[in-house]
């Protein structure tokens, strides 16, 4: 089947890629030059904080401390490397690719005889020759640095990972990075090489001193173990690091002999650089009131001609106790923190595991990549996974995962889990479904006021403070909790959660009715805040299109539950609101808002052609609710957004707002006014485009039979995020790793066309690219694996393998061919084929 053959419909425009870029399947792709300028790529667990590996090899933004930290690097912590071929010279290098411009120095901060005007640090080691041959590759939840230079005798590659494994959200709650580094000998002759890692004991930060550095040998594993004195175990400055290895033959020291002057950095060169052993204090040290010591741990081998080992380093950390450090003070225990006793424990759990985690990793990666999706696709969906390693995320002590929209450079932005941002997301529902029901109960445990349905939209802290309901209820967020009810019930198949959350739901749903739809007609005309941040005034489809896709939801779940008059109630409201939409609301190309006449009011979008005008139907398609307005007006307003929004660069447009796209950069804009009529005061953030609700737009375009234009705007936004331009790990909106970037998971559903109702025991699976030999990984409540389909001379067969869990299946809907399971065919233990006669 020939490319062009997979394009249902078009939208009117000119499509920004040639078919090579997108239909591009070439994955994991190596970065270079200066492509690696922007690259952080975080590691850690869920919730756990993290420490993230540059693009050139450097350990940056040290996020370990139960807050945003961006920019933080501790000092002479750095991977260095000695080799020394056989009656040849040593070499010294710094693992990591050579410095880029500029070389001024850092000009934030108060800093005296170093930063701006004193170049490069020399606590980073910036001074000392680095390899002259770097190059990255990004497989989440691996990333791999290959180095070489020509000067050397062998070459390096270390590959950085932390446990990432899905539906078991323990082992990936881990605050651990590992790093495998495999040495090999290039050269005829033998060669004496170590590899060394230094660590600056920076517990308590910022308030440091006091703290401990020493050393164990366990047997099986050895390393340096780090604690603080100044902090009390339940202050949350108190915390334990730890940096093991299980190899044996090593060096180490727990601080510098010296640092008058220049002393550390130059014992590193004229000692570790020209012997690859550190020759300093080996006894337990306790540093000074405001100091922060410095040890190191090398791993030395000896190696054969075109001989290769490899080299482990774990280093864990463990911090706690979380301080709400806004408004009122609160300290609590991390979820971390009831379940380890320190760093050393969680780091030899990890040692004691290694095969069985990184394993499953390991696999769980396989299979990820294996999908025939477009590169970019893959690299937008994995890459977005590292949220939950950042600060944008949390666990409560009692496990619970509670979010900010994103983070600012030491301060989380916009606390509470906020349900009209985070009802976007889908990836913590397929890869962690667990997480996302504990969510789902604590939101409406604290969040709902018993007496109206009304919903706070922000959970506040700490953990169990009930709602104040001071403000708004936040009409999509609200309506969207009820779809992610609907979602996490399809997934699980749980009926006693349905049951236990039923009547919660109920009053949410119905809620609309008390404030926003008061005569039950349909439609929203009551004022209602959602998440531009600001009120609608009158009827509108974007938080209208989630009513209606609510209602729907509500229906299935009512009736499921024998609550028949609730289900007829709501069918009769949809029926009503969807009726009077497409009537009232749609003006032959796309949806707008309608203000109410005469009225003044600012932040309103009118005439508008604005990105989620349609934003319930998305959630439809993937749910499984079907048609939420007429089919062929979401088509025409689906393909206008892209027509009208979607700009090929932004040379000649003007943004008032916050910029996140720029000159040569393509991307889909909040709201345009192609048939004029912008209010002076227009809707907020107009102007800018946000890439959680591209996105959305992209897949939701897919579904509907655009499937050119939902990949070029995946390929728009990985495209700003290349490496030079941007973090491809750090997906911004309202500030950094913005958890609304998660709904790019639904780019994997629209092309395969999965989803998987657990009440019916039913898989539906249509995939629309490659469909003559296409393959998808997929993930739900209870099971995780792989689907196939492959075209064969009397149809197709269709191929199910479970690679962790188990899952029942009693039907397979394909297109409109639906099979039972006595047409199903067992292949081993975990593989089932289902031939298609078509």
């Amino acid at each position: 089947m020939k490319v062009f053959d997979w394009q249902e419909r078009y939208a009117g425009r000119n499509i920004p890629y040639t078919d090579h870029e997108l239909f591009d399947f070439d994955f994991p792709k190596t970065l270079t030059g200066k492509y690696l300028n922007e690259i952080a790529f975080p590691l850690g667990g869920i919730g756990t904080g993290c420490i993230s590996v540059s693009g050139s090899g450097q350990l940056i933004d040290w996020e370990i401390f139960n807050r945003p930290n961006k920019g933080y690097r501790p000092d002479y912590t750095f991977f260095m490397l000695f080799a020394q071929s056989e009656n040849e010279e040593p070499n010294f290098r710094v693992l990591e690719g050579r410095l880029q411009p500029p070389y001024q120095g850092y000009s934030h901060g108060a800093q005296m005889f170093k930063g701006f005007g004193f170049g490069p640090p020399r606590e980073f080691g910036s001074g000392f020759l680095r390899m002259s041959e770097c190059s990255f590759t990004g497989y989440f939840p691996f990333c791999r640095l290959d180095f070489a230079d020509e000067s050397l005798p062998i070459k390096v590659s270390t590959e950085a990972w932390s446990p990432f494994i899905p539906l078991n959200d323990e082992d990936s709650s881990l605050p651990v990075a590992i790093f495998d580094i495999t040495l090999t000998n290039i050269t005829e002759k033998k060669v004496k090489t170590t590899v060394a890692l230094g660590l600056q004991n920076i517990l308590g930060f910022p308030e440091f001193g006091k703290s401990e550095s020493y050393w164990i040998d366990e047997g099986s594993h050895r390393g340096i173990v780090m604690t603080t004195h100044r902090h009390d175990q339940d202050s949350p400055r108190f915390g334990t690091m730890a940096l093991l290895t299980p190899n044996d033959d090593i060096t180490y020291q727990l601080n510098f002999a010296e640092t008058h002057w220049f002393r550390a950095t130059e014992s590193l060169m004229d000692e570790f650089g020209t012997t690859g052993e550190f020759t300093g204090p080996k006894e337990s040290v306790i540093s000074p009131e405001g100091q922060a010591y410095v040890a190191h741990l090398g791993i030395k081998a000896e190696l054969a001609p075109g001989e290769s080992v490899t080299k482990t380093f774990v280093l864990a950390w463990l911090m706690p106790n979380f301080e709400k450090y806004w408004g009122e003070r609160h300290v609590w225990k991390t979820y971390q923190g009831t379940k380890w006793e320190s760093a050393k424990s969680v780091a030899e759990y990890v040692l004691e595991n290694m095969p069985r985690l990184e394993g499953q990793t390991r696999k769980f990666a396989d299979t990820f990549f294996s999908s025939t999706l477009p590169t970019y696709v893959l690299d937008a969906i994995s890459s977005q996974m590292s949220i939950l390693r950042t600060p944008t995320v949390t666990r409560l002590t009692d496990g619970i995962l509670y979010g900010w929209e994103g983070c600012h450079v030491n301060h989380g932005c916009c606390e509470g889990t906020c349900t009209h941002v985070w009802s976007y997301a889908q990836t913590i529902a397929y890869l962690f479904p667990k997480l996302e029901r504990d969510m789902r109960e604590m939101d409406f445990a604290v969040n709902l006021r018993e007496s109206d349905g009304h919903m706070q939209f922000r959970t506040e802290l700490p953990p169990g403070t009930k709602a104040g309901h001071g403000f708004h209820a936040a009409a999509d967020g609200q309506m969207g909790n009820v779809l992610r009810v609907y979602r996490e019930w399809q997934l699980s198949g749980d009926d006693e959660w349905l049951k236990k959350m039923w009547t919660s739901v109920k009053k949410a749903l119905e809620y609309a009715w008390v404030d926003w739809d008061k005569d039950k007609d349909g439609l929203l005309e009551g004022i209602h805040h959602n998440t531009l941040d600001i009120e609608y005034h009158g009827p509108e489809t974007v938080c209208g299109s989630m009513y209606l896709s609510a209602l729907r939801a509500g229906e299935e779940m009512a009736r499921y539950l024998g609550d028949n008059e609730s289900a007829d109630e709501y069918r009769k409201v949809f029926e009503s609101g969807k009726r009077l939409s497409d009537e009232m609301l749609f003006n032959g190309e796309y949806y707008y808002q309608r203000v109410p006449d005469g009225a003044e009011i600012p932040y309103q979008y009118g005439q508008g052609c604005i990105i989620d005008q349609v934003l319930g139907q998305w959630h439809a398609r993937m749910y499984g609710l079907g048609d939420i307005y007429d089919p062929d007006h979401v088509k025409s307003a689906i393909a206008s957004v892209f027509r009208y929004n979607f700009r090929d660069n932004f040379y000649n447009h003007h943004n008032p707002h916050r910029v996140y796209a720029i000159n040569d950069d393509k991307g889909l804009l909040i709201c345009t006014w192609p048939k004029g009529g912008r209010p002076k005061r227009s809707v907020t953030y107009a102007f800018e485009c946000m890439i959680g609700f591209e996105y959305q737009v992209g897949a939701h375009l897919i579904y509907e039979g655009f499937l050119r234009e939902g990949l070029s705007v995946c390929k728009a936004i990985r495209d700003r995020h290349d490496g030079y331009k941007r973090n491809p790990y750090n997906e911004f909106e309202c500030g950094s790793h913005y958890a609304r970037s998660m709904s790019n998971y639904s780019y994997l559903l629209a092309l395969s066309g999965f989803r998987y109702s657990a009440p019916e025991k039913t898989i539906y699976f249509n995939p629309v690219i490659c469909k003559d030999d296409f393959q998808c990984f997929f993930s739900v409540e209870g099971a995780w694996g792989i689907i196939k389909q492959r075209k064969t001379n009397y149809g197709k067969v269709i191929t199910i393998k479970v690679v962790g869990g188990g899952m029942e299946i009693n039907k397979l809907v394909s297109g409109d061919i639906t099979v039972d399971n006595n047409d199903m065919i067992m292949v081993g233990s975990d593989t089932l084929e289902i031939p298609i006669i078509c």
